[in-house]
């Protein structure tokens, strides 16, 4: 199909992923200066994210009682022998399968609760283009899964309005005698014109719980605060028990408090040191063990489509450009070996026929995040080792000279989410200092779905208009998919669109 007829096909469809009127696709007031400033004092801009992001949690104090139906829920569901799902797209699919991770390093590996992203385990390390816009792969996936009639799915999606998530609740909702619950990130006043959106919102057979945070400290990048609350909200409810809702008042209140007393600038000379080996044309190596590895793994691998990076390397790609980072745990020696330590079990592929084995168990193990794809990589680029590890209460990140311990006792969830805000911030901050965003604006965005066209469109309408010039959204559109046939994965659609006009 021809550019222009790609365009056209998508504005028959635009109005329903038009969605710049949501917060979370919205530009926070407090990072409209981030790029400049992280390029400054990168411990400066670590601060103003750690603002934004105990900002939002502190939004979450409020959340209480939400939170601990949903906990009750949950732990009803277990104690009576069914099992929890959970699924999400993108930065939500990644917190699902690290939630579902978290549980089997605590209570030892059962299957009782599945996590699921749109595209499967792949997804982690690579978006799968279409899964999330449709609706029917959500149902798909999830009774593929084996979901029962008693047992409970919690939906997650940031914006509250992706499709593939509004069909697995929407399927969960007529088949199972347990209400699913439903988890988003934008006021419903803001949803409820969104058609899918509104079904779901108005079903009275579907558990809403609005975790609205404001604007992302990047715009639109939910990966951060969206994702962390989103995290936080089901963690707390999957991973502990609490007898009464004053217990659970008194845990969640004390674990928020703690979540803030972090200083983000610790990292600081982390990231000016990732940066300058980046500008060295060096690549990294995170280091770690099977206690961190799939948080550290999820901020690696989102960075390529919020950055428009090359992901994670498949050595079944023979002439594959390398990304600039990848995640390794040396203690495996295989890949399958190491896909187990990761997820904690075997990986979930999704091995449907009409997909060619393009997302399954092979390609999955082709992402080879074992000692011997660390040593085959450093054989072909060269690389330099961060290691982020757990011992006995600590974390430790090193880098070439750089150490940085932080006690944070033995907690998985708070580790997790720790590692997340803190790893989230300091690649945002590597990326503004590479000049990989403007402002607070995502123009480097890579737009591999529908609702990353219309935000690519947007920014370019508003980057236009900054300087003095207009543009149809039309227009823009067609130059978009125009564009998109003409580049690589590592270029600026957004920014080589803005030269057309």
């Amino acid at each position: 199909m021809s550019s222009s007829a790609k365009a056209l096909e998508f504005l028959k469809i635009s109005s329903h992923f038009k969605l710049g009127h949501l917060p979370t696709e919205g530009f926070h007031p407090k990072t409209k200066d981030l790029s400049e400033l992280v390029k400054a004092d990168a411990a400066a801009g670590l601060r103003l994210l750690s603002e934004v992001d105990h900002s939002s949690l502190e939004i979450m104090r409020s959340k209480t009682e939400e939170l601990w139906r949903l906990a009750q829920d949950i732990q009803d569901t277990l104690a009576r022998g069914h099992k929890v799902f959970m699924c999400g797209c993108g930065a939500t699919g990644r917190l699902s399968l690290v939630l579902e991770t978290l549980y089997r390093q605590k209570f030892g590996h059962t299957d009782q609760v599945i996590s699921f992203m749109a595209g499967g385990d792949f997804a982690l390390i690579k978006s799968v283009e279409s899964f999330e816009d449709k609706t029917e792969y959500g149902v798909r996936q999830l009774m593929e899964l084996g979901m029962g009639p008693n047992d409970l799915l919690l939906a997650s999606t940031e914006g509250g309005e992706t499709p593939f998530v509004i069909g697995a609740a929407n399927k969960a909702a007529s088949y199972s005698s347990r209400k699913p619950y439903f988890l988003y990130c934008n006021p419903d006043e803001e949803l409820l014109p969104i058609e899918r959106s509104r079904e779901v919102i108005q079903n009275p057979k579907i558990h809403k719980v609005n975790l609205t945070v404001g604007p992302m400290a990047i715009s639109g990048s939910t990966r951060m605060q969206a994702s962390t609350v989103l995290m936080l909200g089901i963690g707390v409810g999957l991973l502990y028990q609490h007898k009464t809702e004053e217990d659970f008042r008194v845990f969640y209140q004390d674990f928020l408090k703690n979540l803030g007393l972090t200083h983000y600038e610790a990292l600081a000379p982390f990231t000016k040191l990732e940066a300058r080996l980046y500008q060295e044309n060096k690549f990294l190596n995170y280091v770690t063990d099977p206690f961190l590895a799939i948080s550290i793994l999820t901020d690696t691998t989102e960075r390529s489509p919020t950055f428009s990076l090359r992901p994670f390397e498949n050595r079944q790609d023979a002439h594959a450009d390398h990304g600039l980072c990848y995640l390794f745990i040396p203690e495996a020696e295989t890949s399958g070996h190491a896909w187990s330590e990761l997820l904690w079990r075997s990986p979930r592929p999704v091995e449907w026929e009409e997909l060619d084995g393009r997302i399954g168990l092979e390609r999955i193990f082709g992402f080879d995040i074992s000692h011997q794809g660390m040593k085959n990589r450093s054989l072909h680029v060269p690389t330099v080792d961060f290691s982020i590890t757990y011992d006995d209460g600590r974390v430790l990140f090193k880098c070439q000279k750089e150490e940085a311990v932080f006690e944070w006792g033995e907690d998985p969830l708070f580790n997790h989410l720790m590692v997340k805000m803190l790893l989230n911030a300091h690649s945002t901050a590597i990326m503004g200092i590479l000049g990989r965003y403007q402002g607070n604006v995502m123009t480097w965005v890579r737009p591999s779905n529908n609702k990353l066209i219309d935000r690519s469109a947007r920014y370019i309408q508003q980057l236009l208009k900054n300087s003095g010039k207009t543009a149809t959204y039309e227009a823009v559109v067609e130059k978009i998919y125009e564009t998109i046939d003409e580049l690589n994965e590592n270029e600026p659609v957004v920014l080589r669109v803005l030269e057309k006009f």
